[in-house]
C-alpha cells in the first residue's frame, strides 16, 4: 500500500508518492493500492483539477482507505468532500482537511533512509 500526495506546487511529505497533476494521480490510483490520498484542488491554470480525480474515483469505485483534502480552495474542498463523503463505501474515511501533523510524522518515521 502506498500514500499519494496530489499537488502541483507544495513539497511532498516524506513517505508519500507525489503526483503533480490529475493524470499522474489517476494513474497511481489505478495501478496501486492506496492507503492515504491527500488531494489539492487547484493544479495550475487551465489544468484538470482535483475534482477530475474525485470523478475518476467515483466512476471506478477504487477508493483509497483514507482521503484528506489539503487544498486552500474552500469551494473546491467543499465540492470534493461532499462528492466523496456521500459515495464512500463502508470502511473508507474522508476528512475535510489536511493530513494531521502527527500522522505525517508517523508516516515519515516508517521511511527507510
Amino acid at each position: 500500500m502506498i500514500h499519494v500526495y496530489l499537488d502541483d506546487y507544495r513539497p511532498c511529505p516524506k513517505g508519500f508518492a507525489l503526483a503533480r497533476n490529475a493524470e499522474e494521480c489517476i494513474l497511481l490510483l489505478t495501478e496501486c493500492d492506496v492507503d492515504i490520498l491527500s488531494l489539492d484542488y487547484d493544479l495550475g491554470w487551465g489544468q484538470p483539477n482535483g475534482m477530475q480525480v474525485v470523478g475518476r474515483i467515483l466512476e471506478t469505485g477504487r477508493f483509497p482507505r483514507r482521503i484528506y483534502l489539503h487544498t486552500s480552495s474552500d469551494g473546491g474542498r467543499m465540492n470534493m468532500y461532499q462528492s466523496l463523503y456521500t459515495a464512500r463505501p463502508e470502511g473508507v474515511q474522508v476528512f475535510n482537511g489536511p493530513v494531521p501533523p502527527e500522522l505525517l510524522l508517523e508516516i515519515a518515521k516508517t521511511v527507510k533512509g
